[in-house]
């Protein structure tokens, strides 16, 4: 049996093919992410929202009680019902208590929502609810929105992952190089 023997120019050709095709599905891969960014923030900010006024209705009652007898200061009522020798006040002063601490985390990340598409975008990279994080995610419906943020994102997305591509094939070629130059070096002495 004769061994198969390829030519360098080849090699070369086939390679570069190969490195062609990769190129194209990461930039594919890497707009299709890009345009489900602007989708999920607005999901996102949605069911945020959605929560705000869900708890807000719920700590109506509670807070026309605290405008009634102390002066609007929730947090009175909360030591009331605290402080009470019944149980079950003392339970429902802690419930109060989790809906009010619930209402100012669902007011900060809306506040943090309103401003520009991209820093919502890092906003929820960086500093989402973990609990509506969890819910975007559990029911995500994914999308491919043509719009103008979408199309901008998916596109800036795709040229950051193909430069960080390029960069890290360079490195290897380079690191390569290096390796193959102390190789032969050690071979020569």
């Amino acid at each position: 049996m004769g061994a198969l023997v390829v030519e360098p120019h080849r090699v070369k050709v086939m390679t570069d093919i190969l490195y062609r095709y990769f190129i194209v599905v990461v930039a594919c891969a890497a707009l299709l992410i890009g345009l489900q960014i602007p989708n999920f923030v607005d999901q996102y900010q949605k069911r945020v929202d959605a929560h705000l006024r869900e708890v807000t209705i719920n700590l109506q009652p509670f807070q026309e009680i605290a405008n009634k007898y102390f002066a609007g200061d929730i947090g009175k009522l909360i030591e009331l019902h605290r402080a009470s020798n019944e149980k079950a006040l003392q339970d429902e002063g802690a419930a109060i208590e989790q809906m009010v601490t619930r209402k100012l985390r669902f007011e900060t990340d809306m506040a943090a929502l309103n401003t520009t598409l991209p820093l919502k975008a890092l906003h929820v990279m960086f500093h989402g609810d973990h609990e509506m994080l969890n819910e975007v995610t559990s029911q995500y419906g994914y999308a491919v929105p043509l719009n103008q943020d979408a199309l901008t994102f998916g596109v800036c997305v795709a040229m950051i992952i193909l430069l960080l591509v390029e960069l890290l094939l360079a490195l290897s070629r380079t690191i390569a190089k290096r390796i193959s130059h102390k190789t032969s070096a050690l071979q020569v002495e």
